[in-house]
């Protein structure tokens, strides 16, 4: 059985493994059973995936910058990135306030007071998590490191893009000091250490089939399906969006932007998708999509490098159309009506965050927070959708994946037509 088959049948076998244990919810052996079993197998393959991540990220940033300066084709690289980033991450949006507007999943929903007090405490987390922004300003500042060695230690830790930024300026100096009689010394070095995370993460590999059982089954143990319940709708209208997003907007561009078929290219990454949703992580996943897009999607690597990287943590389609829907579904359940003005709005800084969110489960709660703050909800409202957010943030790490591929393989078209 090939390996996206035995992750595919792991992943399977979780949800029913999990689902069925969650009936003993609470019983002691079953606690004992995810501490000493399910948590360790499956964070011992997160940790070897994330251990190979900050020597990936440098490398690969540090190498597509150069060898896209050499070509003279850096600039439009990153303008075609953008370009179809914003194009993707709009689209993502405007569908996800459309399907809230029209279902109207928060309509008539009766407030929960025990949810709300019994997850007070994971609220008042995201709430001091967002506070840490400090406004336009101070992000600004942030994104360029003043330590990198610091950087590159945040980066595990949700906070990849001032470690991206100094890869970028760190491969813009480095093709800068290049002349052609003496190439810098340093891109074979780079190299070796780009083939040598990737072998990492081929060792981790190996364990993919038992990490993605253990953390699928160890998710659906704790929070079983019962989320389907008084949060059916707005479960509903999130993967609705997202299954869009995918299968039409994704599509499209893919058809006529990268002139690919959207089934077989999907077909192709279809183990990358799998290891997206069961570890709902961009940055876990990166990896994968780097070995993907080089060595089966035939993406040239000078741009998959660089757009994939970048799109780990600044393309975040799902997570945008996540913000979005969750905004307007907790201003219909407190009632508070919301106009145009108020609504785009919503989109907009759902655009914004979703651009800026980091490629790690969980980073989105914060933006959320924020995005409370300025139309006016309760932010304690937060609690209510807490408990499907595990579940929701697998769906929507797989459409952030397989937004940085479609995108790559765009801008892949783009340069070989140039």
């Amino acid at each position: 059985m090939q390996r996206h088959s035995q992750v595919l049948v792991a992943l399977i076998a979780g949800a029913v493994v999990g689902g069925i244990l969650h009936t003993w919810h609470g019983a002691p052996w079953l606690e004992a059973l995810d501490r000493h079993a399910l948590q360790p197998v499956g964070q011992v393959f997160l940790r070897l995936l994330f251990m190979s991540v900050v020597p990936l990220v440098f490398s690969a940033l540090v190498l597509g910058v150069v060898e896209l300066a050499e070509g003279r084709g850096l600039g439009r690289v990153a303008t075609r990135t953008l370009g179809w980033t914003v194009l993707a991450t709009t689209s993502s949006v405007v569908i996800g306030v459309t399907l809230v507007s029209v279902l109207q999943p928060g309509a008539g929903y009766q407030l929960d007071a025990t949810t709300l007090q019994t997850q007070l405490g994971n609220v008042r987390e995201v709430q001091a998590q967002a506070a840490k922004g400090g406004g336009f300003g101070q992000a600004i500042i942030e994104m360029v490191p003043k330590n990198p060695v610091e950087a590159a230690a945040r980066a595990l830790q949700g906070d990849m893009l001032p470690f991206m930024v100094f890869a970028l300026l760190f491969g813009a100096a480095l093709a800068a000091t290049a002349r052609k009689d003496r190439p810098p010394a340093a891109i074979p070095v780079l190299q070796d250490v780009f083939d040598a995370a990737s072998t990492l993460v081929g060792w981790a590999l190996k364990l993919a089939p038992a990490g993605v059982f253990a953390l699928v089954c160890a998710t659906l143990l704790k929070h079983g399906v019962g989320f389907l319940g008084a949060l059916g709708g707005y479960v509903f209208a999130v993967v609705l969006g997202l299954a869009i997003q995918m299968g039409v907007v994704y599509a499209l561009m893919l058809k006529f932007g990268a002139r690919r078929s959207p089934v077989a290219f999907f077909t192709t990454c279809r183990d990358v998708l799998t290891h997206a949703f069961s570890t709902a992580s961009s940055n876990a996943t990166l990896p994968l999509s780097l070995e993907a897009a080089e060595h089966r999607l035939g993406i040239d690597p000078r741009v998959g490098r660089f757009v994939l990287t970048i799109g780990a943590t600044g393309n975040q389609n799902g997570t945008a159309l996540f913000e979005g829907v969750t905004v307007l579904f907790l201003a219909q359940v407190y009632g508070i009506h919301l106009d145009l003005a108020a609504q785009a709005q919503v989109v907009g800084l759902s655009i914004v965050a979703g651009i800026g969110a980091a490629g790690v489960p969980g980073s989105s709660l914060p933006m959320i927070m924020v995005l409370l703050g300025q139309i006016g909800v309760p932010p304690e409202g937060l609690g209510l959708i807490l408990g499907a957010d595990r579940f929701l943030d697998m769906c929507r790490t797989t459409v952030n994946v397989a937004g940085d591929l479609v995108i790559a393989a765009v801008v892949d078209r783009g340069e070989r037509a140039e």
